[in-house]
């Protein structure tokens, strides 16, 4: 009876050592410092900075695992928002207001790491055009003409780059409204500058300008649609998120356009045919999607947002203009 105690008390006393060696490893896991910020971590994530609890890189193998797997989960991140961005409007506007957001990237970061990207592309592809009168076959006639050579003519014999670019301006810029003392000096520097450098100087500037009025008029748009949408009441910050989900989503399609427009130059036409079918269609159903409303109510709001969009986007394209020429 005794022998047969005794496996009975070695079988107790190897569970017991199994218990205490999965309770060590539970208590060193939960005593484990982040080599970031020093707080106890009980988990694969500090709860107090976010970084991962992981090993120290040892070898070219463990370096390449780590770094494939982190670029592996941002790609996944990324074309998931980028799918969802394009192809289902209002759905990630939707998802962050419910509180699902690990899946997707930030509104913001997407909307500005998209818009640099777009403003880049169209400062590189866009062509400089200038408005020119032309008196043949009747009377003038105001044309859009491509910036070359010809456009402010030649120099004179013995006339230098800079006294063509000033014989020019004096008879081209004559501003004689409100200001005229402030304005005037400054549209004639910018004319000269302008004509010295063949035009190059002043649509670069205008980019460079465009994305910062975007902050003043994202807000105000915004702004229109809580009136909008007053009953039932819905946060300031819901329609921001609208507009920088719905604006980068633009600068995303037409990035996307562009460049299969270039592939397919016989095509262009309908391409830009459909991409502005698609944008209006993509506005309604964001819409609805957010709020709810129903398809008449939604398409009348939609309407009012389009004139308001029109008219401050006029303005605020002139206002930008104007702010470029003066500080060209």
């Amino acid at each position: 009876m005794n022998a047969a105690a005794a496996p009975g008390r070695a079988s107790g006393t190897a569970a017991v050592g199994e218990a205490d060696a999965r309770g060590a490893s539970a208590a060193t896991a939960a005593t484990a410092h982040c080599d970031n910020c020093g707080a106890a971590v009980s988990g694969h994530y500090c709860a107090a900075c976010g970084q991962r609890l992981e090993a120290p890189v040892q070898s070219l193998w463990h370096f390449t695992r780590e770094a494939t797997e982190d670029l592996t989960h941002a790609d996944s991140r990324l074309w998931r928002t980028l799918g969802a961005l394009l192809f289902h409007p209002g759905y990630l506007t939707r998802e962050f207001l419910a509180g699902r957001r690990a899946r997707y990237l930030p509104p913001v970061r997407l909307y500005l790491v998209i818009s640099v990207v777009f403003f880049l592309w169209a400062s590189a592809t866009h062509e400089v055009r200038v408005v020119q009168f032309s008196e043949k076959d009747g009377p003038s006639k105001a044309v859009l003409a491509p910036l070359d050579e010809q456009t402010f003519g030649k120099a004179l014999p013995g006339e230098s780059a800079e006294q063509h670019a000033e014989r020019v301006c004096s008879s081209g810029v004559n501003y004689d409204g409100p200001w005229h003392e402030r304005l005037q000096p400054a549209a004639h520097r910018a004319c000269v500058r302008f004509v010295l450098d063949k035009g190059r100087s002043l649509p670069a500037v205008f980019m460079h300008n465009v994305p910062r009025a975007l902050f003043i008029f994202l807000p105000l748009l915004a702004g229109v649609m809580m009136l909008m949408y007053w009953r039932p009441r819905h946060y300031y910050v819901e329609h921001l998120l609208l507009f920088l989900h719905n604006h980068a989503f633009l600068f995303l399609l037409l990035l996307v356009a562009g460049l299969v427009s270039a592939l397919l130059k016989p095509l262009a036409g309908w391409i830009a045919a459909a991409v502005t079918l698609y944008i209006a269609w993509y506005a309604y159903r964001s819409m609805r999607i957010v709020y709810g409303q129903g398809r008449a109510l939604t398409l009348g709001k939609l309407v009012l947002l389009s004139f308001f969009y029109l008219v401050s986007g006029v303005l605020m394209i002139g206002l930008v203009s104007v702010y470029s020429v003066l500080t060209l």
